[in-house]
């Protein structure tokens, strides 16, 4: 009889943990990680009274959609964010197109030493970009790109090229050769089988290369502060950190919280949208077999 009986606290436990301690968990987690994303945005739709008042207004009974007015009234953010989006879709594009079929040849030709190309690959990946921000300046001076788009473009495609190189090569490689056995069978070019049958299979890797790489040249900071510096070229992080000088002593939280969420919608939506894909990317090849 003690035997029969013994297993039912353990039952128990598990039962507490599946539906107490476990949703609990999660549902913490979530707070923890989006508690900074809702106090921007109530931030952003606070009035200026409220943002002020000591002790802090978490939840105002007060709300304005004067700071986002005053964004596309007193400020040229239609420009900033054509300027964002510009150049992470160009350097974006430009990675993909150049990476990919770079990917596939180090995946599938045997190429004289190509351990010692792979590393220095992985070395430039791991190296932080910002070790190599002078030598750009020096570079972007000389060619003479400053306030220019290209030199952003340049710069995002060179720093998020190796990443590419490295995803897609690994997914290339999990592609059945057989494949491409059998469209050079019926005819079909490098180019057309790279295209038309392979690139299909690799979506997942593709958009969540893409994803990456849009991410780093919508938010960088560094580069298109010291490249860029006419007001109708900034892109959407500069013209935010630049918002506090532009009262005065004053500063706009309000203005910067609004810009901040501005700025991150698009990201959530396009991570939202694609997440499947994402997840796939992340986990596992595009093929099985």
């Amino acid at each position: 009889m003690p035997n029969s009986s013994s297993p039912q606290p353990k039952t128990k436990q598990i039962n507490i943990i599946k539906l107490i301690i476990l949703p609990l968990g999660i549902i913490l987690l979530i707070i923890f990680c989006l508690a900074p994303l809702l106090w921007q945005f109530l931030t952003s739709i606070k009035v200026n009274q409220d943002i002020s008042s000591l002790p802090n207004i978490y939840f105002p009974k007060r709300y304005t959609l004067d700071h986002y007015i005053n964004l596309f009234t007193l400020r040229p953010l239609v420009h900033y964010i054509f300027n964002s989006t510009f150049v992470s879709i160009t350097s974006t594009l430009l990675c993909l197109g150049i990476g990919t079929p770079a990917a596939y040849a180090l995946a599938r030709l045997t190429l004289r030493g190509e351990k010692i190309i792979i590393a220095g690959i992985i070395i430039i990946t791991l190296f932080p970009f910002i070790l190599i921000f002078l030598g750009l300046l020096e570079l972007i001076k000389i060619i003479k790109l400053g306030n220019n788009y290209l030199s952003l473009i340049i710069s995002y495609t060179a720093i998020n090229l190796p990443l590419t190189l490295l995803v897609m090569r690994s997914f290339f490689q999990q592609l059945p050769p057989e494949l491409e056995d059998a469209a050079k069978v019926d005819g079909y070019s490098t180019w057309q089988m790279l295209i038309e049958i392979l690139l299909p299979l690799t979506v997942p890797a593709l958009v969540t290369t893409g994803i990456l790489t849009f991410i780093f040249a919508w938010n960088e900071f560094i580069l298109a502060l010291t490249f860029i510096s006419q007001e109708s070229m900034k892109t959407l992080p500069v013209a935010a950190a630049q918002l506090s000088g532009s009262l005065g002593k004053e500063i706009p939280y309000g203005s910067i919280a609004a810009m901040t969420v501005i700025g991150t919608f698009p990201l959530v939506v396009l991570v939202m949208f694609f997440q499947g894909k994402i997840v796939q990317g992340l986990t596992s090849g595009a093929v099985k077999g």
